[in-house]
């Protein structure tokens, strides 16, 4: 078998395998994927790319780059900007600059490096990356105007920081006699109209032609992704790594247009982009030679680390952001998240070739300093940003959460016993009338329409593991489950039918929609609501060491219908089994009880037990 074949396997199983783990362990994806990286490269040699993939590496690694920004700026919506435009504006236009001058100087001073190798990594710092930052707020969950301050950050940073190390380069080149200063204003001024104006427009004509029916809909990803390569090609030739300005507007303006099909789209960007970080910080990390991370690990370098983490990027954020309307806190966390990822070890890897090609030696020093402020930062910032926001009060919730779609006796009945047990939840209805005894009970409410863009725009999903809709419209709750399940995750979207006559098989919803059946056999949602009307009580039960799950199982009513289990670890588990298998001492057991006899009073014992 050919050695590119088994190289790319090799990566493609590493990247799943490091994201996959990262997922189970509540770890950094990118931590992993560095360790995955030099495992397969330096320390194996199971992968070598620059062997194995005979020059392309810097062309794909580009290309990814480029997909992986225009996917960033499709996330980015401008209804963010309504609480944190004024901190964006201040960062990108302010605290860019004050790092560039700050990075330079510790580059210069600290690093030792020469002054125009020192001036293009200064450049290069001011790139933090979706990369690296996007997966660090999936992992930590942080509350809403934070995590869009380090998210349009990290989207818009990444070409302005890459356009910096150009511009100081063609500077460079125009000093050292290689070129023209007119011609190289010109090749700016273009470049600059191709990147804002070009990408832009080049967007809002996708959207017409989409809209307008020019393109059918099995051609709409390819049409899109033929786009973003060909405008990338179009501005790097005028100006190189301009490209990466133009496919971050031409995600901007498909992802803030209003077409039917964004959805999919941005769910196949998503993956597309899950796949592409993955294989290019195994291929980067892989290609490192054992010489060039000895030459990262130096006194000098440790230094400059140093003063990047606790000088350069909290003393940029802060000068920025003064009377920017952000609170200390939000302040201190933006000033400390920082991680530097793919885009700037790309770029640091093209620019130290073309140093050393025209003369300046230590231009060689570019690529093992980047991967020692990545590492550095992917390290320092991926293990600490979910305890720094929980420290902060920026954390927007738990691991455990329920947003209820639908309000009635039992769902209330359901909400009230959790948010007595401090478990975050949230219940959204479409009438005003039914959310009354929710809002009377203080459990949170959102009335509005869940699937209505508003209501993307103002609901953040990060606290809730799970989504129940019950609604007695079972359609209703099918095309719900539908919409969130790509969000909250295909198992985690719980969904009560109607109790009524098994529907005939012609009749029947596709296995694609809907969500995972949630109390399938009590009856249907009119009966649960019937219970609860009838005198049924929501109860919570803590295992202990003295009150296990055997006697759980041993106490419980025949008709007790099992809910949710609370693990100890904080993990939401929907329908525990009967007798309480699998859990352990500290876990929380959510039961429908049916009432008391009347006959015959409980022990205060029990009443203890189930008022747990």
């Amino acid at each position: 078998m050919s050695p590119v074949i088994i190289a790319v396997a090799l990566i493609a199983a590493a990247g799943v395998a490091a994201q996959w783990l990262a997922w189970r362990f509540r770890l950094p994806a990118i931590v992993l994927l560095l360790a995955a990286g030099a495992l397969a490269g330096p320390v194996t040699g199971l992968v070598q790319p620059d062997e194995q993939f005979a020059g392309l590496v810097q062309p794909l690694v580009a290309v990814a780059v480029a997909i992986i920004l225009f996917e960033g700026g499709l996330t980015l919506n401008f209804h963010d900007l309504r609480e944190s435009g004024t901190g964006v504006r201040r960062i990108v236009i302010l605290g860019a600059p004050i790092t560039f001058l700050l990075a330079g100087a510790s580059a210069y001073y600290v690093a030792g490096l020469s002054l125009w190798p020192a001036l293009v990594f200064a450049g290069i710092l001011v790139v933090t990356g979706p990369t690296v930052i996007i997966p660090l707020l999936r992992q930590s969950a942080l509350s809403r105007r934070p995590a869009a301050l380090l998210r349009w950050e990290a989207i818009l940073a990444d070409p302005l920081g890459a356009l910096m190390a150009v511009f100081v380069y063609e500077i460079f080149l125009v000093t050292s006699g290689h070129h023209d200063a007119d011609t190289l204003i010109l090749r700016i001024v273009v470049a600059l109209v191709l990147g804002l104006a070009g990408g832009w427009y080049a967007g809002k004509a996708l959207v017409q032609a989409f809209v307008r029916g020019h393109v059918p809909e099995y051609l709409k990803i390819p049409v899109i992704v033929t786009t973003v390569l060909g405008t990338y090609a179009i501005s790097n030739a005028v100006l190189e790594e301009s490209g990466l300005l133009t496919v971050t507007m031409l995600g901007l303006a498909l992802g803030n247009s209003r077409i039917a099909s964004l959805g999919e789209v941005k769910r196949f960007k998503e993956i597309m982009t899950i796949l592409l970080v993955s294989g290019v910080f195994i291929i980067l990390t892989a290609s490192l030679e054992p010489r060039e991370l000895a030459a990262a690990v130096d006194m000098r370098t440790l230094a400059f680390v140093l003063v990047v983490l606790f000088v350069v990027r909290p003393v940029s954020i802060w000068v920025a952001t003064i009377g920017a309307g952000l609170t200390w806190q939000e302040r201190a966390l933006v000033g400390w998240i920082a991680p530097r990822g793919v885009v700037a070890v790309a770029v640091s890897g093209l620019f130290a070739g073309l140093l050393v090609a025209r003369g300046v030696e230590d231009g060689e020093r570019l690529v093992p300093l980047a991967f020692a402020v990545v590492v550095a930062t992917v390290l320092a910032h991926g293990f600490t940003i979910g305890p720094l926001a929980r420290a902060l009060g920026l954390a927007s919730g738990g691991r455990a959460g329920l947003l209820i779609v639908g309000a009635n006796r039992f769902t209330v009945a359901l909400a009230a016993k959790l948010k007595e047990r401090d478990i975050p939840v949230l219940m959204t209805d479409r009438n005003w009338g039914r959310l009354r005894h929710a809002r009377q009970a203080g459990i949170e409410t959102h009335y509005g329409e869940i699937l209505s863009e508003v209501a993307e725009h103002t609901i953040s999903l990060a606290p809730y593991s799970h989504l129940l809709a019950a609604t007695d419209n079972d359609d209703y709750n099918a095309l719900v489950c539908t919409n969130f399940g790509p969000e909250i995750g295909r198992s985690e979207v719980l969904q009560i039918g109607r109790d009524k006559e098994p529907t005939p098989e012609h009749r029947q919803l596709s296995v694609t929609l809907g969500g995972r059946p949630f109390l399938a056999n009590a009856g249907g949602l009119h009966s649960l609501i019937a219970r609860v009307s009838e005198g049924w009580r929501v109860s919570t039960t803590v295992l202990s060491e003295e009150y296990d799950a055997a006697a759980y199982a041993a106490d419980r009513s025949d008709e007790a219908i099992p809910l949710f289990a609370l693990t100890a670890g904080g993990r939401l588990k929907p329908e525990p089994a009967s007798d309480a298998s699998g859990l352990k001492p500290g876990d929380m057991i959510v039961t429908l009880l049916p009432p008391a006899p009347k006959s015959a009073p409980k022990s205060a014992k029990s009443e203890t037990r189930d008022a747990r």
